[in-house]
């Protein structure tokens, strides 16, 4: 399969003829980003190792390295490998991994130590995929790894959600990639030379009209990418609450996750799209890492222009033509005693067609599910109108509405369009087509629809784990997509948010192919951005907006870069899940049967606060309480940390001891965390954070308290 150049110019390819097969093209990079000129060098062989699929291979193409007046080298390439080597260095992405900072720009970032994920085995348990895809192609990878054990079964995508997960996850990169045009850039996965292995899971069942994915089928994938060998397990699909317990088949993710971890696999879940209500997030298990879903620094303005010249900014993609001002309306009576009028947006069929007929319609609809846009630009197309404009709280999932003028706005700018019309004699607006607006000042936030802590099986055990960009992903998807375009769609959801993680989490596993499952986790969590790139505040949107705590994000917002290196990791392994399964109450012999070894509770049971996490969540603080963590040192041997402690509000957190001192014999050292509420009352969650830092590295873990003086109180006040 072959990929489109791209035009984009990041490197001046100027070539001398040599040979036919091969020619010497100077590659130019501008001005030198490092000031050792051996790092120079060195980032000239990763850009040529991830063409040429070795270092040898990279060694021998190279001429000339280029290091000290400016960054440029010459290497003998073919032609086919210039097209590549232009796209893996292409300077703008369809905006994810940009905004995430995720980039190959500095030869010992984590895309490029890792030569992006080459030989790691993504297993993606889905809706299948459609191998066809650009975002596939297996141009300038190598054999299959030696350690594969699976077989090919047709894992062919129904509906396009596997394939854009897959996508997302680990892509090839693809030039010029857009959904309407809108988005464009060059789409790649996290860990683009990764391998992906999809496990069809998920079923479109015509008698009921929709997918399914049964916890048997689910079980069962789990079960083939554990024999077949995968490094990461990304699963983009929950069960709604209650909650089955842990240990209960019917939970196919917590006992298929378990075994995974037990053999040294990551799994990444979605945390589910039942937002923004609380206790709604799922696939909870202490040995998952559950993702939430954030939007990212990228916009699609769509601009209304009302008839007093007052200009209102929607969101939208709509890519047809400037419209002139056309009349606006927003049905409402007085009429005919046998006539409905209703400007809500589920109600606009209901309309006499001589209220719409062409005009632009606004109406105002309490859902967030963009199935209501849908709705509501086809009935007032089948009614002859000219667009409709929905106010909504935000739902992000935007819809092109098959080329109809179908646009988003929230109550407010609502209100104010709905001010205008009963104010003006003959009110008119026009609709200009939708463009893309990137960095600031858009900003970020936790989406809507993600679910949210905290868990309603287990409080103690904090979820999610980390936040993604989960809305308008641009990536590939099958031709059966409703929202097919050139081979992309735009898709929103936690499903979204679980292969951006799982990318990066392949990426870890690359590099620290020691590292637990635990530990990786960790590296997400305590490294994770608690602010936008802007350095702003991230907010939680929702029926009203508000800061975002740890039950919306988490840790936060992964941050690649910095889980390479987070100095400390909060570490566990399969014992400290058997002493979590016996703390919150699970038989011995239900215990037994998950881990297929005989266990006996000890008695008092531990405690599921001192489960050694990277995060401390105290549902039920009456006075106070003393856990334990235990942190083992992955960077420099001689380190040494100080405790930086912000106590939730009305509480009183100590440390012991204060610092912590490692060196080439100590790796591991333990200390205890004292909280003490000043609260006389139940409360809702304070927040705060505990951070280790030796001043270069900062190992933030989130600090979670509801004091409860009763009890299993369930306060309705």
């Amino acid at each position: 399969m072959t990929k489109t150049p791209i035009l984009m110019a990041i490197c001046l390819m100027l070539a001398l003829n040599i040979a036919a097969e091969t020619k010497v093209h100077i590659v130019y990079l501008g001005e030198r980003q490092h000031d050792d000129p051996d790092s120079v060098t060195e980032s000239h062989h990763q850009m040529l190792w991830s063409i040429l699929g070795s270092k040898e291979a990279a060694h021998d193409s190279m001429v000339y390295s280029y290091r000290h007046g400016f960054s440029a080298f010459a290497a003998k390439l073919t032609d086919s490998q210039v097209i590549q080597l232009s796209e893996f260095y292409e300077l703008q992405t369809t905006r994810t991994w940009d905004y995430l900072k995720h980039t190959s720009r500095h030869p010992k970032n984590l895309l490029n130590q890792t030569n992006m994920g080459d030989k790691v085995i993504i297993g993606v348990v889905d809706s299948g995929m459609w191998p066809e895809s650009e975002s596939f192609s297996d141009n300038g990878l190598g054999p299959i790894p030696k350690r594969w054990k699976g077989k090919y079964v047709s894992p062919r995508d129904f509906n396009g959600h596997g394939t854009h997960v897959a996508a997302t996850a680990a892509g090839s990169f693809v030039a010029d990639a857009s959904y309407l045009a809108l988005g464009r850039g060059t789409a790649r996965g996290g860990a683009p030379r990764a391998r992906i292995a999809m496990y069809k899971a998920c079923w479109h069942l015509a008698s009921i009209g929709t997918a399914t994915c049964s916890a048997a089928d689910m079980l069962k994938a789990i079960d083939e990418a554990i024999h077949d060998g995968v490094d990461v397990l990304s699963i983009s699909t929950s069960f709604p609450i209650p909650l089955f317990p842990e240990v209960d088949a019917r939970d196919a993710m917590a006992v298929g996750a378990f075994h995974a971890v037990a053999k040294g696999i990551p799994v990444v879940c979605s945390g589910g799209n039942a937002g923004p209500a609380s206790q709604t997030v799922t696939n909870t298990a202490p040995w998952i890492i559950t993702v939430a879903a954030t939007t990212q620094d990228r916009s699609f303005p769509t601009l209304i222009t009302l008839g007093n010249n007052i200009t209102i900014v929607g969101q939208a993609l709509y890519q047809g033509p400037d419209m002139d001002f056309t009349g606006l309306v927003y049905p409402e009576g007085p009429g005919a005693s046998n006539e409905t009028f209703s400007g809500v947006c589920e109600d606009l069929s209901k309309n006499p067609a001589r209220i719409i007929k062409e005009k632009i319609v606004l109406c105002f609809t309490k859902s967030t599910d963009y199935g209501t846009v849908i709705q509501a630009a086809s009935d007032v197309f089948n009614l002859d109108g000219y667009g409709v404009i929905v106010a909504r709280n935000p739902g992000y999932q935007l819809n092109p509405c098959d080329g109809f003028p179908c646009l988003a706005v929230d109550y407010e700018l609502g209100t104010d369009i709905l001010f205008y019309i009963r104010s003006s004699r003959s009110p008119v607006a026009k609709i200009q087509p939708t463009r893309t607006l990137v960095g600031i000042p858009v900003a970020t936030k936790v989406a809507t629809f993600s679910s949210r802590g905290p868990s309603s099986i287990s409080p103690a055990i904090l979820k999610p784990d980390i936040a993604a960009p989960g809305v308008n992903i641009l990536a590939a998807t099958s031709p059966n997509d409703t929202f097919y375009d050139r081979g992309f769609a735009m898709k929103s959801g936690t499903s979204m948010s679980t292969p951006v993680v799982a990318g990066i989490v392949a990426l870890l596993k690359s590099l620290h192919p020691h590292w637990s499952p635990a530990a990786i986790r960790s590296a997400i969590v305590t490294t994770a951005w608690r602010t936008d790139p802007s350095g702003e505040p991230i907010f939680a949107d929702g029926s009203n907006r508000k800061l975002a705590d740890p039950f919306d994000y988490g840790g936060g917002v992964v941050n690649s870069e910095k889980a390479a290196k987070p100095g400390l990791v909060y570490d566990m392994g399969v014992n400290d899940y058997v002493l979590y399964l016996c703390s919150v109450g699970y038989t011995d012999s239900s215990i037994t049967r998950l881990v297929r070894k005989k266990t006996v509770c000890a008695n008092p049971k531990p405690s599921v606060l001192d489960l050694n996490l990277p995060s401390i969540t105290i549902p039920n603080l009456a006075k106070e309480v003393t856990i334990t963590r235990t942190v083992t040192n992955v960077g420099p041997v001689g380190s040494v940390y100080k405790a930086v402690i912000e106590a939730p509000m009305g509480v009183n957190v100590t440390v012991t001891p204060r610092t912590l001192v490692f060196n080439a014999k100590t790796r591991k050292l333990s200390f205890k965390v004292r909280v003490i509420t000043n609260h006389r009352v139940n409360t809702g969650y304070y927040f705060g954070s505990l951070t280790w830092t030796d001043s270069v590295h900062n190992v933030v873990i989130p600090v979670s308290v509801r004091t409860q003086i009763l009890q299993r109180y369930y306060d309705e006040n």
